[in-house]
């Protein structure tokens, strides 16, 4: 507006405009690294260029239980057809060498009686017909084998041996893909975000783990991994190199009781790669944290394994988990409504070396938050002082005016009467 009606000029506005886009700093928004391990518990790893493929059909259980099950289905099919059309060739065959085929079989003279191989199989539709009553075992009543031809015999016990083979192979697969031991993991949950707070003087990596089944995993245990990028003395660069870091639990046999949602800890002492990382390091970190939780399903006795991964934006410093198991008439009760709930509490910005050299920056921290936590108190009390008073002063003045003075009336005869209205 100003340059506009000539009293700044043009180019004095223009290069002020410039100047300020200077000095404001540019946030560019760093590019996402790809997660190893997705959220879920999904590997993020495609396989390529493949060239034995043919070791796929070395196990072909294997390879068929990680079909879809689509293709599954489309393959058992397809199974009993070429079956079921196979052995109908087969019995097409025997009833055709055997002459059964030939109409004037029948009409022969009762001197001479003829007997088939399959008694009412006179075609290719009767001998498909009959190839499904045998593999399938049902019983019509109508087409039958007899004693004339051991040929016959061989083939009937042929395709009981095959089609039991496929039967059992079938209901095999589809047990396991319906029993996998990912389905159990869907009701294994972990907490979105992870944690970094003080406990027990020391700085500890923490996030939250439950079942939502009441059945339980048994000897379920829980390991960590950082995933990252590194690079070697030699120069050699690691695009995934994991390295395990400990799991602080009280008990020896490293096994948790999942019977109610936990908070796993990691302490980060010397021998955690989060060691010498702070606060402000922790945005630039290109890490990821795994964590693999492992147990024996308590109804099938299948081993199970649920996993997720942590990187450097879903780790909340300087916040802790809100308690949800809490004793209701006898009854430990859990709010799964707040499990992945956090609370801000005190906990140096600092890294975990630097804490370790210098112990009084968590006193400072500590006293810090005491002294903050009193003074929003004094406020919140002087603010709840001020308002009663308030509400008090308020009632008085509704009070003073709903006071109804008295009136007094003076009759003619002169006396007078006081009245209240």
């Amino acid at each position: 507006m100003l340059a506009r009606k000539s009293i700044i000029p043009e180019e004095y506005v223009l290069a002020r405009i410039a100047a300020e886009n200077l000095r404001k700093p540019r946030i560019r928004d760093r590019p996402r690294k790809a997660r190893f391990i997705a959220k879920n518990g999904a590997c993020n790893l495609a396989h390529k260029n493949i060239r034995e493929q043919g070791r796929f059909l070395q196990d072909i259980f294997t390879t068929l239980v990680d079909l879809k099950w689509r293709h599954t289905l489309v393959i058992f099919t397809m199974s009993f057809l070429c079956s079921w059309l196979l052995f109908a060739m087969m019995w097409w065959l025997v009833a055709f060498a055997h002459g059964d085929m030939d109409s004037s079989t029948e009409n022969t003279s009762n001197s001479t009686k003829w007997t088939p191989c399959v008694t009412c199989v006179r075609s290719f539709t009767s001998a498909f017909l009959f190839s499904i009553e045998v593999q399938v075992t049902i019983g019509f009543g109508g087409r039958m084998m007899t004693e004339e031809c051991p040929l016959a015999i061989t083939v009937l016990i042929l395709q009981n041996i095959v089609g039991l083979i496929i039967n059992a192979v079938m209901l095999g697969c589809i047990f396991m893909k319906t029993a996998q031991a990912h389905r159990r993991a869907e009701t294994l949950i972990f907490s979105r975000q992870a944690v970094i707070a003080v406990r027990n003087g020391k700085l500890c990596f923490m996030f939250r783990v439950g079942d939502l089944r009441k059945s339980m995993i048994i000897s379920a245990s829980v390991r960590i991994q950082v995933v990252r990028k590194t690079t070697t003395p030699e120069g050699e660069v690691i695009p995934i190199h994991q390295v395990d870091i400990p799991v602080d639990n009280p008990i020896e046999s490293n096994n948790i009781f999942l019977v109610a949602p936990l908070i796993i800890c990691h302490v980060i002492d010397k021998r955690s790669p989060l060691y010498d990382i702070s606060a402000s390091d922790l945005a630039l970190q290109d890490l990821e944290l795994i964590v693999i939780l492992e147990g024996v399903v308590e109804t099938t006795g299948i081993t199970t394994q649920a996993r997720t991964s942590y990187v450097a934006e879903e780790i909340l410093w300087g916040h802790r988990f809100v308690p949800i198991v809490t004793e209701e008439e006898g009854v430990y009760a859990v709010d799964y409504s707040k499990f992945g709930n956090t609370v801000k509490v005190a906990a140096p910005r600092c890294s975990a070396r630097e804490l370790d050299e210098k112990p009084s920056i968590l006193i400072q921290t500590l006293q810090k938050s005491e002294l903050s936590h009193q003074n929003s108190l004094r406020k919140r009390n002087s603010m709840r002082r001020n308002n009663s008073i308030r509400r008090s002063n308020s009632i008085r003045r509704t009070n003073s005016s709903l006071i109804v003075p008295k009136v007094q009336f003076i009759t003619p005869e002169g006396s007078q009467s006081a009245s209240e209205t």
